[in-house]
């Protein structure tokens, strides 16, 4: 099968499309497809660990986020599907570029499966205090032109839904749970993030205002616990001055952030815009416990006195709460193992294969009114 994967950002990008899509083209190719990456130019390089050719257009830093890069109006994406005599179209997150490859896929009668994974009118309404409106009109025209949309969660199953798009099914993401495993904890890095014992809750991912990492405040007050922050992002100076004491990391990747994961006592995600929430995920596979919004993806990841806490969004107070009950280490030891056993089999080839189950269903329902 001949794919191109239309995406909004790719490696060397850290963030959930760019993973997500590294991992669908990784997947096509291991399974015998050709894969084609249409992605936004980058200002740092094209990342070397693509298993496919990438096509780069041209793209601006969006302002105020220059980690964040639009696409500008291009030929290339019509021009690519038709040169790859695409068989369907992928598209990671549309909004700028998945628009165009939605477009071209039209114009060349080529079936399109359209992958929500960005709250952009969560975003919206953070950034600008309006315009979810307009973004859901956006997200709702270009889904609702897809042979089929992937939703990572109920919850943004239900939103969509509730928004006039049809042809929605579910489709979750993968971990890695050979990198991400309990195993990788570290006493070393355990002394010299908390020299003197202390319970070590950690957050992990950008730092932006849609995150609302600020929330830890509470638990940086907290006496015997250390607060870890990895990650980068425009709310990193302001973060650095709310909470006092904290660790600041920065960005890892790779093995390095995977003995972080598994070197912390409570990981707690602070953001309530999540359509599916990876960062949980990884801590899950890590054996480590975890706090999360019970809000978007969250919802279908954690289980609640099993697994970890829910709290309610944006509620400090809550949060600190979660971390005192966790104080507990019989109770973190159990609902670490829980976690690591949730998640066990929730591998990326497996997820992989559940995508090209949803392409074949797309591909033969094609067939069928072509016939």
């Amino acid at each position: 099968m001949r794919v191109v994967i239309v995406t909004e950002s790719f490696p060397p990008d850290v963030n959930g499309v760019a993973h997500c899509a590294l991992q669908t083209a990784r997947h096509l190719a291991a399974r015998g497809h050709q894969p084609l990456v249409i992605a936004p130019a980058t200002a740092t390089g094209e990342g070397s660990d693509a298993p496919c050719p990438v096509i780069r257009v041209p793209s601006l830093p969006l302002p105020g986020y220059p980690e964040v890069r639009l696409a500008l109006p291009s030929r290339r994406v019509a021009a690519a599907i038709a040169a790859h005599r695409a068989d369907l179209v992928h598209l990671a997150s549309p909004f700028v570029l998945g628009v165009r490859g939605m477009a071209a896929a039209a114009r060349l009668d080529v079936p399109a499966v359209a992958v929500y994974q960005t709250d952009l009118a969560g975003y919206a309404r953070t950034y600008m205090g309006t315009g979810e409106g307009t973004a859901w009109r956006r997200l709702k025209a270009v889904h609702s032109a897809a042979d089929r949309t992937l939703a990572p969660s109920t919850s943004a199953q239900r939103d969509l839904e509730e928004h006039g798009v049809q042809r929605v099914r579910l489709w979750p993401r993968g971990v890695d749970t050979d990198r991400f495993r309990p195993e990788r904890r570290d006493a070393a890095l355990r002394r010299e993030l908390a020299p003197h014992g202390e319970l070590i809750v950690g957050y992990v991912g950008r730092l932006a205002p849609e995150k609302q990492v600020e929330l830890l405040a509470d638990v940086c007050a907290l006496d015997g616990v250390r607060v870890v922050v990895t990650g980068d992002g425009p709310s990193a100076p302001a973060l650095r001055g709310a909470l006092p004491g904290a660790v600041f990391l920065g960005r890892r990747t790779g093995d390095e952030l995977a003995r972080i994961y598994a070197s912390l006592d409570v990981f707690v995600h602070t953001g309530p815009y999540e359509t599916f929430c990876q960062t949980v995920q990884e801590a899950m596979a890590s054996g480590v416990p975890v706090i999360a919004p019970a809000a978007g993806g969250p919802l279908d990841l954690v289980c609640p006195g099993r697994t970890g806490l829910l709290v309610p969004p944006r509620d400090a107070g809550a949060v600190r709460e979660a971390v005192l009950k966790l104080a507990d280490p019989g109770l973190r030891g159990a609902y670490g193992k829980a976690g690591r056993e949730a998640v066990r089999d929730r591998t990326w080839a497996a997820v992989g294969d559940l995508l090209l189950d949803h392409y074949a269903e797309v591909l033969g329902a094609r067939a069928a009114v072509a016939a």
